[in-house]
């Protein structure tokens, strides 16, 4: 609240009579306010604007699974794939065609029915998840990709 002060200069009548001061403690914060809540509506409104990802085309699959790891099967993908449409089911080279039922084979004495994938590193996504389908549909419960770095052991 304003403070009132008397005039004590002239010791008589003045024009003015009382003389009002305000402090600095009494600053009004509407205006701030105001200010602050345009910006943050702007700031709102905008943040969802500037976080753009890349746009990706992701390969598609019929089925997907969780990956386990006891007593491997493993099917490699050379990078000849691409010509001859030919894997290796562990030492021996079949075609992609007759893969679901040489895993159909494989895996009819097995207690869990699950794949490790090997793939040379420029194997196209799509081609893998196309071999990936195949086994799928041979009864694999489980199909893994093993990177370079994995601890499995090779054969």
């Amino acid at each position: 609240m304003p403070k009132v002060q008397a005039d004590t200069a002239g010791g008589g009548r003045s024009r003015r009579g009382r003389r009002v001061s305000s402090t600095l403690a009494e600053i009004n914060v509407v205006p701030l306010v105001d200010v602050m809540l345009v910006l943050l509506i702007i700031f709102m409104v905008t943040a969802p604007m500037m976080q753009r990802g890349i746009d990706v085309k992701l390969p598609t699959s019929r089925r997907a699974s969780p990956i386990s790891s006891s007593e491997p099967l493993f099917v490699t993908v050379p990078l000849t794939y691409r010509k001859d449409q030919r894997v290796m089911l562990g030492d021996e080279s079949i075609s992609v065609d007759v893969l679901n039922e040489r895993i159909r084979q494989a895996l009819l004495t097995r207690s869990e029915k699950q794949v490790f994938l090997r793939s040379d590193g420029g194997i196209q996504v799509q081609e893998l998840m196309n071999v990936v389908d195949q086994l799928k549909d041979g009864g694999a419960e489980n199909v893994g990709i093993v990177a370079a770095d994995a601890i499995l052991p090779r054969r």
